[in-house]
C-alpha cells in the first residue's frame, strides 16, 4: 500500500522533513496546504520528487481544501505550535491519519482534545518526536530493557545553542509559540519520560523573555523511590547537548547531540567501554516517517514507540515548567478559518 502524504505548513522544518520522505518506501507526497496559495506552490514546486512519478503535489491556499484532498490519507502538520489543534482537528474529521510535529500543543488541554479527538476517529495519531525513532535511541532502550546498566537512577540531558545569541536582542511572540520549551526544552523532558515515565513532581526555575516567553530553565523530575531526571536547557547559554542515562550497573552516554544521536556509549561495571554506532538515515527525520507510514498502512491507532500516553505526559510537564515560571502561553483556535 502506498501512504499518501499531505503538510499543513509549509515552513523550514516540514521542507526538512519532507526531504526525507523520499526515503521511505510506499511514501508520497501528495498534497501540500497553507494560508499562502503561493507558499503551497512553492514548497509542492521544490518537493516535487517526493511526489513520485515526477508528479507536482497539488497546492492549496487553505487547510480546509488540504485536509479534504481525497487523495491525502495522512497530515503532517507542522505550523506553529499553538496553531497545531485546528488543522489536526480538521484532518482527523476528514478521517484522515495525523502526524503533529512535537510539541503536540501548547496546553495539556489541547493535547488531550486532539488525542480524545483521533480515538473517536479510530484514526491514527502520533507526535513527531524523532528523537526516539534514531536507530541509536532504540538501541539505548533495547539496552535498558535488557537491564545492560541495572535500573536506572537518575537521568541527565542538556541542550543549548551551539553558538552564542544574546535573547535581549530578539523578538519573540507567545502567540507563534516562540521561546525555547516548545522547540528545544521538550527535548529534554521527553527523554527523562521516555526512560523514567511520569514523574511525581516537577520543580523547574528559569528566565523568561520581556514577551512572556522563556529563554532558559532548569528543571527537577522527581520520582518514586529517589529516582531523578536532571534536564537544561537555555537559549541564551552555550550547551553541548549531551544525556547520560544512570543506572545501578552503570551508564549509557548520549554524545552530542543527543537529539538526533548516531552512537551512544556503554559503560558497565567491571567492563571495557562499548560505543555503540547507529547511523541516522538522510538527516534523520526518516526513521519517524517509515514509522507513520507502516502504522498507517497497517491499520494501527498509534505508534508502540511514541504512544499518545507520552504525548498527554510529556504535555503535563510541559504546562507545569510552562506555570511555574510564569509563560505567558496563547493556545490558538480549535476551528479552521
Amino acid at each position: 500500500m502506498t501512504v499518501r502524504w499531505g503538510v499543513a505548513g509549509p515552513g523550514p522544518i516540514a521542507g526538512k522533513v519532507m526531504r526525507d520522505l523520499t526515503l521511505v518506501p510506499d511514501a508520497v507526497l501528495t498534497a501540500v496546504g497553507s494560508r499562502s496559495a503561493e507558499r503551497a506552490g512553492a514548497f509542492a514546486a521544490e518537493h516535487a520528487a517526493g511526489a513520485g512519478r515526477g508528479q507536482v503535489p497539488k497546492a492549496y491556499g487553505s487547510y480546509r481544501e488540504l485536509v479534504g484532498d481525497p487523495d491525502t490519507d495522512v497530515v503532517y502538520v507542522a505550523t506553529p505550535h499553538p496553531h497545531h489543534r485546528a488543522p489536526a482537528l480538521a484532518a482527523l474529521a476528514a478521517g484522515k491519519a495525523i502526524l503533529v510535529e512535537k510539541s503536540f500543543t501548547v496546553t495539556p488541554a489541547a493535547t488531550r482534545e486532539i488525542v480524545a479527538a483521533a480515538a473517536a476517529a479510530g484514526r491514527f495519531a502520533m507526535e513527531a518526536m524523532w528523537m526516539r525513532f534514531c536507530p541509536a535511541m532504540v538501541r539505548l532502550r533495547e539496552l535498558v530493557a535488557d537491564g545492560a546498566i541495572g535500573e536506572v537512577c537518575t537521568v541527565i540531558a542538556e541542550l543549548g545553542p551551539s553558538r552564542p545569541i544574546d535573547p535581549a536582542a530578539q523578538a519573540y511572540r507567545p502567540e507563534q509559540g516562540d521561546g525555547l520549551l516548545f522547540h528545544l526544552g521538550i527535548y529534554p523532558v521527553s527523554f527523562a519520560q521516555m526512560l523514567l515515565g511520569t514523574p511525581e513532581e516537577v520543580v523547574a526555575h528559569g528566565a523568561l523573555h520581556e514577551s512572556g516567553v522563556d529563554v532558559e530553565e532548569s528543571v527537577l523530575l522527581r520520582y518514586p523511590g529517589g529516582r531523578s531526571a536532571l534536564l537544561f536547557a537555555s537559549l541564551r547559554t552555550p550547551a553541548p547537548g549531551q544525556a547520560r542515562v544512570l543506572g545501578t550497573g552503570g551508564w549509557i552516554g548520549v554524545p552530542p547531540r543527543f537529539h538526533y544521536p548516531s552512537r551512544i556509549v556503554l559503560h558497565r561495571n567491571g567492563r571495557d567501554t562499548e560505543t555503540i554506532d547507529g547511523p541516522l538515515t538522510g538527516s534523520g527525520y526518516t526513521h519517524e516517517l517509515a514509522e507513520v507510514t507502516e502504522r498507517v498502512a497497517g491499520g494501527y491507532k498509534q505508534s508502540e514507540i511514541m504512544p499518545l500516553a507520552d504525548t498527554v505526559a510529556v504535555q503535563d510537564m510541559l504546562g507545569e515548567i510552562a506555570d511555574q515560571l510564569g509563560m505567558r502561553i496563547i493556545e490558538g483556535p480549535a476551528g479552521l478559518p
